[in-house]
């Protein structure tokens, strides 16, 4: 029902390459040495410092396959007090743990005692298959018994009987053929049907290496990945395969196409559902056309460089964004553990208590790993009937009832919540559905204030920062009129040189322009804005505003009326009592406002409840309140989504949300709106029968949803909203701001 913009995932990390010592002799392989490679105690807490400053939030742990069959390997670890390698890798990964990154091990095929060791320690394991070609262990993988297929099936197999979240994956272009390649995915789907456990399958193309003898690869990723990464936006481009230097092509090697890499993405896709498809984009110039046939992840945009490849860094998490961008894609960071596995059952408590104490807002909404409580209000399943009864006659629901009918999971419960909802919605406004013809005139985006949620607000140098002239204000106001809009909306950043008297001066343009249009302009936060500038009393900017043509005042930058969330998402924002008070003054001086939430990002049940308690509460006071907006969540192109990991709340949730925000207001405001910018007009009229008789505005350009990631336009013709409410078997009739109906149709 969404029309949803595609993520493209990867995870912050930090490679250690903790041991390069391997028994192995992969002929493709420049990370091995079969000399003694060990990184000291000491040498691991300085690169784990690293880690930190460079603001990973993974620890890949990278090393050869058992390196303590070299002999000076094995005394230096007795030496140290460990038994074994994989003693010394479980120590680094505590020591990881005690600074916040969340260890994700590579050490090569393990037994059923070794897997389960590093289970206390790590957020996942990984251990790519390869192939299930055993013509390649007389070729590239002659000398290396651990790489036959079925060593590393059993070890795979083991992975998911402990329940531990895998990564794996086929290497392609090492002297398979394409039927094996298949085979591979088959076999690694066959094992993730039994256990569920593979999180990714990562589609890793072979490049040639030079010979790195005598040379450290992590130095040489180290030097090549800051290089990149400081890279001018002139050659900021896709194209980063060959970045590096590249040995020649061996006999053995099997060219790869571009298609051969699309049929592999789009048949990983099929076999393996939900399973995330990675790319490594420093290996491949055609990543970006691998992630438009299917591929969902870019694996590691590892700060230190690619170990395995050091010639060939990672683009920097910039660079990628700026390309997916361009392709109509949204990069998202993730955790090195899928969401999903965020649970006891997959991943060890002490590990889930790091998850749930430094990166909580990865954890899916809803599930067990997220607070059970908030505001010190539990949920308790069963006061939901009660509050759906409550609310559907209109009784103020307490706090408890709030978070539970917010909390709400259970399908016939849900859809009593409907049906209660739209019969309120029935009672108070019969069978119409209401819109407006507006436009909205976001005059510009450049903004101080740093909201994590926002992706409309630029600071003054950002390339896609504007500030619209005069000429072209009034050509906006000129062109709404020409439309037949009964209102023009006007919002914009905290611009840091406007003073009252800009604000002053659009509206005063807009009444030149339009003596009759209706002014509905400037949000908490703008006259909150005034009011420090000028030194005048909220009152007393109103009063100012008044003169110069405003008609009502959006209730937006209410975000969620919680002061803990507030400072979270936004800690530079007005809080909640500096909110109350001017939507109070803009009453107090006769001024219609709205009301607003944006939910679905890091709220919980509880806090949801003490933002409906705040706006019953208030208008029950004023009596001044309109309507009330449900805003939810767009994350793509925002700080929140990028880095929090925060998805776009579900069509499903959305809808559930709406009908236990028309049962929280109960009938103190008769007016519940969908925001079709926000959600599509689909679920929008869906909306209508779930307590919304409301379906907005033309809007003829709306930014701040857009420029956040929104696919659903900009403008709707009145015919769209019309349509809209006769397919939900509602009487359509257009509206204006403040609710008289000016034609039914």
């Amino acid at each position: 029902m969404l029309d949803v913009m595609r993520r493209i995932t990867f995870s912050r990390n930090y490679t250690l390459s903790l041991s390069r010592t391997c028994r192995c002799y992969c002929k493709y392989c420049a990370f091995a040495t079969h000399q003694a490679h060990l990184y000291s105690p000491e040498e691991v807490d300085e690169q784990l410092e690293r880690a930190v400053r460079r603001n990973a939030k993974e620890l890949l742990v990278l090393t050869g396959e058992m390196p303590e069959v070299n002999p000076v390997v094995a005394e230096r670890l007795g030496d140290w007090g460990h038994e074994d390698f994989t003693s010394y890798v479980v120590w680094a990964c505590g020591r990881a743990l005690e600074r916040g990154l969340l260890p994700h091990t590579n050490l090569g095929v393990l037994g059923r005692e070794g897997q389960l060791r590093l289970r206390d320690v790590t957020a996942s394991q990984g251990l790519m298959l390869e192939s299930v070609s055993e013509r390649l262990m007389e070729t590239v993988h002659a000398g290396s018994p651990s790489k036959h297929p079925s060593v590393r099936l059993e070890a795979i197999e083991i992975a998911g009987e402990l329940r531990i979240p895998l990564t794996s994956g086929i290497l392609v272009g090492v002297g398979e053929s394409e039927a094996e390649r298949f085979a591979s995915l088959d076999a690694l789907a066959e094992a993730n049907a039994r256990h569920g456990h593979i999180q990714e399958v990562i589609l890793q193309n072979f490049v040639p290496h030079p010979d790195y003898y005598g040379r450290e690869p992590a130095e040489i990723a180290d030097r090549a990945s800051r290089q990149r990464w400081s890279a001018p936006p002139a050659v900021e481009g896709a194209s980063v395969a060959n970045a590096g230097a590249a040995g020649p092509q061996p006999q053995w090697a099997t060219p790869i196409t571009l298609d051969d890499l699309r049929d592999l993405v789009r048949y990983t896709r099929r076999v393996m559902p939900g399973v995330g498809v990675q790319i490594p984009p420093n290996l491949s110039d055609w990543w970006l056309e691998l992630a438009e046939a299917g591929a969902t992840d870019l694996g590691g945009l590892s700060a230190n460089g690619d170990h395995i490849s050091p010639d060939h860094p990672f683009p920097s998490p910039k660079q990628v964004r700026s390309a997916l961008r361009e392709r109509g894609m949204a990069l998202a960071e993730r955790l090195c553990v899928y969401p999903q596995y965020m649970t006891p059952e997959w991943v060890d408590q002490g590990v889930l208590d790091l998850i749930r104490l430094e990166y909580w807002s990865f954890i899916p909404r809803g599930s067990s790993g997220r607070n059970a409580a908030t505001n010190g209000n539990s949920i308790d399943p069963g006061l939901a009937p009660e509050g759906i009864a409550k609310g559907r006659e209109g009784v103020a629901l307490d706090a408890a009832e709030l978070t539970a009918l917010f909390a709400e999971s259970r399908p016939e419960v849900i859809e009593a919540m409907r049906a209660a909802a739209d019969g309120l919605r029935a009672e108070l406004n019969g069978n119409v559905a209401t819109f407006v013809v507006n436009r909205n005139v976001n005059f510009t985006n450049i903004c101080t204030v740093g909201c994590a949620f926002c992706g409309f607000g630029q600071g003054k140098r950002s390339p896609d920062a504007y500030l619209v002239g005069e000429e072209e204000f009034a050509a906006r106001v000129g062109e709404a009129v020409d439309f037949g809009a009964t209102e023009v909306c006007m919002q914009g950043g905290i611009h840091p040189d406007y003073s009252l008297e800009h604000y002053g001066r659009w509206l005063e343009l807009a009444k030149e322009v339009a003596p009759a249009i209706h002014l509905h302009a400037y949000s908490p936060m703008e006259v909150h804005f005034m009011a420090e500038r000028s030194g005048l009393e909220p009152g007393q900017v109103f009063d100012y505003l008044l003169e110069r043509g405003l008609g009502s005042t959006p209730g937006t930058a209410a975000e969620v009326l919680d002061d803990g969330v507030r400072r979270r998402i936004s800690p530079n924002k007005l809080p909640v009592g500096r909110w109350v008070e001017i939507i109070e003054a803009a009453h107090g001086r006769g001024i219609p406002t709205t009301s607003t939430v944006m939910f679905g990002h890091i709220e919980e049940p509880g806090e949801l409840a003490e933002h409906m308690r705040v706006i019953r509460a208030l208008q029950e006071r004023t009596g001044g309140i309109t309507e009330f907006v449900p805003l939810s969540f767009i994350p793509y192109q925002t700080l929140l989504g990028r880095t929090h990991g925060i998805e776009e709340i579900s069509a499903e949730e959305n809808l559930k949300h709406t009908a236990a925000f028309r049962l929280a207001l109960g009938k103190s405001v008769r007016n519940l709106q969908a925001s079709w910018v926000k959600m599509g007009l689909e679920a929008a009229t869906e909306a209508l029968r779930w307590g919304v008789n409301d379906l907005g505005g033309t809007l003829m350009e709306e930014n701040i949803s857009r420029m956040a990631g929104s696919r659903h336009g900009v403008r709707l013709d009145p015919g769209d909203l019309i349509d809209a409410a006769r397919r939900a078997g509602r009487t359509p009739a257009q509206r204006t701001t403040l609710y008289e109906v000016v034609e039914t149709y």
